[in-house]
């Protein structure tokens, strides 16, 4: 590794240390990205693509965390885990998502309890922190919950139904919800019908539509005015 091929900066080894780029194979993959030098791109330019990927900056930030539990990772093995579940997650294979998911459940889940434990146990002595506490444990037990049906959305993801309309070749009518049109003319239809054959089945009598009759003896009061009872003008 020459000196013209290494970013300057300081070593990794401690926190708040700038992490050096490489683009030659060399020994030390813990504090320094290797990288394969890609023809027609500059040095300069591959540092940039890195960052503007967005993967080798988190597994900087994944390997200062991890490093008081798991030891000093490899910053060069970290960016090549995470790009090949990168490229699972491009084809669709949802996997390492998922069991990361389900172990963030589990860990928050952890986090309520314990949270709750300090709660109950400083409940009779400082109802302050027991309630700082119960408030921590509360948010862990939300997160779970959260986390728990992200999952269960990546597993059973809801159906959604959508009516699109195409109105290239004119004007078109979109019914977003009820019965199709064909189904709403036929119902149309049957309700016009619907009265005519309730006549035709049932006995009614119709209205007499001829010529006037002549009063009947039963109402004389009824009967026309005769030429006696008629006004003179």
């Amino acid at each position: 590794m020459t000196d013209s091929a290494r970013r300057d900066g300081p070593d990794t080894n401690g926190a708040g240390k700038k992490p050096r780029v490489q683009t030659t194979e060399g020994k030390d993959k813990h504090s320094c990205l290797q990288m394969r030098e890609v023809s027609g791109k500059t040095h300069e330019r591959l540092i940039a693509d890195l960052m503007g990927e967005g993967v080798a900056s988190n597994a900087w930030t994944t390997k200062r965390f991890v490093k008081p539990e798991f030891g000093d990772v490899s910053l060069t093995d970290m960016v090549g885990s995470l790009r090949d579940s990168g490229k699972a997650i491009n084809r669709n294979d949802m996997a390492a998502a998922e069991r990361m998911l389900y172990a963030q459940g589990v860990a928050l889940n952890a986090m309520f309890g314990e949270m709750a434990r300090i709660s109950q146990a400083n409940l009779f002595k400082n109802v302050d922190a027991a309630d700082r506490y119960m408030r921590l444990a509360l948010k862990a037990q939300a997160q779970s919950r959260m986390t728990v049906e992200t999952l269960a959305a990546i597993k059973n993801p809801p159906a959604v139904f959508a009516r699109q309309a195409n109105f290239a070749s004119g004007h078109q009518q979109v019914n977003n919800g009820g019965a199709p049109p064909a189904q709403e003319a036929s119902r149309a239809r049957e309700s016009k019908s619907s009265p005519s054959k309730l006549l035709e089945e049932h006995d009614v009598e119709r209205m007499d539509t001829g010529t006037k009759g002549t009063a009947g003896g039963a109402h004389p009061h009824m009967a026309s005015v005769g030429k006696v009872d008629r006004a003179n003008n």
